[in-house]
């Protein structure tokens, strides 16, 4: 992990440009399609979005992403390309026509997962459960069917993920808990409450960890403030090797979270 982040971090890049995020004539995209999957951990069909790379083929294996939404939000979370401060699909086609990312897979899930409700339904510890609950729903449901109906490669070298907001929570809540299922960790102004599922004192890897972990804050986020700030002090005192990415002008939404997808897909995946 140390020897990784070090080789790494000299190429992080605070803010991409415009034309980054911008689709471009001659350039293939990937398609977005909508899936569902039974859930034994929910008890219910639950959906996701997932990206497939330009050309997909069911002859060639693909590396996975798995990037998840905040507190309120849903699968189209990060597949939406309203918003013009991010554009997931165009980030990852640009970085792969330039040469700088590997062909994937991106998935991109419904993380609310309680198994006697089906969507959020205010902001407390019960519906905070629910989202902590994922771990479960991606480890025993969505992994198994995405490795089943989608050309993926599997294991810790080929799987990544990341999340923004509550999404980001829950990545580095699994990413310190699976270090054996995931190789890559990223998290985007991660919201309050990891050490509520993971203390203090075991906010650590031990003998298996990632290749590395990326935290992205934004210094004009006034939902989390300083909450990422404080995961990276907390990473530090314990030891962990990471990057701190701080995005000047980063607010609580798409410029942060398109600030770290530019360079996390271009790190993941190429550690062989």
């Amino acid at each position: 992990m140390a020897e990784y982040t070090a080789k790494i971090s000299s190429q992080l890049v605070e803010r991409e440009s415009a034309d980054d995020r911008t689709e471009k004539a001659g350039v293939a995209y990937g398609t977005v399609k909508k899936d569902s999957y039974w859930s034994t951990t929910c008890n219910r069909q639950k959906n996701f979005n997932i990206l497939l790379p330009a050309n997909y083929s069911e002859n060639k294996k693909y590396p996975v992403l798995y990037a998840m939404h905040g507190y309120w939000q849903s699968p189209d979370t990060f597949t939406d390309t309203s918003d013009p401060n991010l554009n997931m699909r165009a980030l990852i086609g640009n970085a792969v026509a330039a040469g700088e990312a590997e062909d994937m897979i991106v998935v991109c899930p419904d993380i609310y997962s309680s198994a006697t409700q089906p969507a959020c339904t205010a902001m407390d510890d019960v519906n905070n459960a629910a989202y902590d609950n994922f771990i479960n729903d991606l480890t025993k449901d969505l992994m198994p069917y995405i490795e089943k109906n989608y050309s993926v490669k599997t294991g810790r070298d080929n799987t990544a993920i990341t999340g923004f907001s509550m999404g980001g929570r829950e990545s580095l809540i699994i990413g310190m808990k699976r270090p054996d299922l995931f190789g890559y960790v990223g998290a985007i102004c991660p919201a309050p409450g990891v050490h509520e599922v993971v203390s203090m004192a075991d906010f650590k890897y031990g003998t298996v960890e990632p290749y590395f972990l990326l935290l992205t804050g934004g210094s004009n986020d006034t939902v989390v403030y300083n909450t990422p700030a404080g995961y990276h002090d907390d990473l530090t005192q314990n030891g962990v090797p990471h990057i701190w990415h701080y995005v000047t002008g980063g607010y609580h939404g798409g410029n942060s979270m398109s600030a770290h997808l530019y360079n996390f897909v271009r790190w993941i995946f190429k550690v062989n």
